[in-house]
């Protein structure tokens, strides 16, 4: 998440103090995403610095500054806005490295270490929902924070359904023919390094 980028699309809104643009941080990512106080007056000195922002007075204290975008502000802001994220390399997803690492090991049942994810997965899910369903028709940032995340939890489930299946497929095969199953397996973990 870009909070440089955010506070400056608050900022595009008109002027505001530091501790203004936490809550309204707060309050327009439906209360999802906390924000600590300095990491705004860090992120405001920097805006200011690359000419992104300015304020009243350099020589008052940060806190008491009204901070405004500047027109480089809102060139970088609708830039940002107009740019897809960079996806082309998959992150470092520490689930994803678990089950591959678990997959590696003879001693691990793989199956186990999906199930316990698996089942983590849909709880956490099942707290989301209800939570949208008490709050989602009071706060419409909420709710699609909250439909974000759910669809985000939905696609790792589904890697983890996908994983289980390929792995026990895998399984089955090796179990079929013994002899070739152990190089299959260290010539397939060795190409992907």
């Amino acid at each position: 998440m870009s909070i440089r980028h955010s506070l400056l699309a608050l900022l595009s809104e008109g002027p505001k103090y530091g501790f203004q643009l936490r809550q309204e941080f707060e309050v327009s990512t439906g209360d999802v995403w906390p924000l600590n106080v300095g990491q705004v007056y860090t992120t405001l000195d920097r805006l200011e610095r690359d000419g992104l922002a300015e304020s009243d007075d350099l020589d008052t204290d940060e806190r008491q500054r009204n901070f405004r975008i500047t027109r480089a502000g809102e060139e970088e802001l609708s830039r940002w806005l107009r740019t897809p994220p960079d996806l082309t390399q998959p992150p470092r997803d520490e689930l994803v490295i678990k089950v591959l690492v678990a997959f590696r090991l003879p001693e691990v049942d793989v199956f186990e270490v999906i199930q316990v994810h698996r089942r983590y997965l849909v709880q956490l899910m099942q707290q989301w929902t209800r939570l949208k369903e008490d709050e989602s028709h009071f706060d419409l940032a909420f709710a699609l924070a909250v439909d974000a995340e759910l669809f985000r939890l939905d696609s790792v489930v589904r890697w983890l359904d996908a994983a289980d299946g390929r792995l026990r497929r895998f399984h089955l095969e090796a179990a079929e023919d013994r002899t070739v199953a152990p190089p299959r397996i260290r010539r397939r973990i060795g190409a992907h390094r």
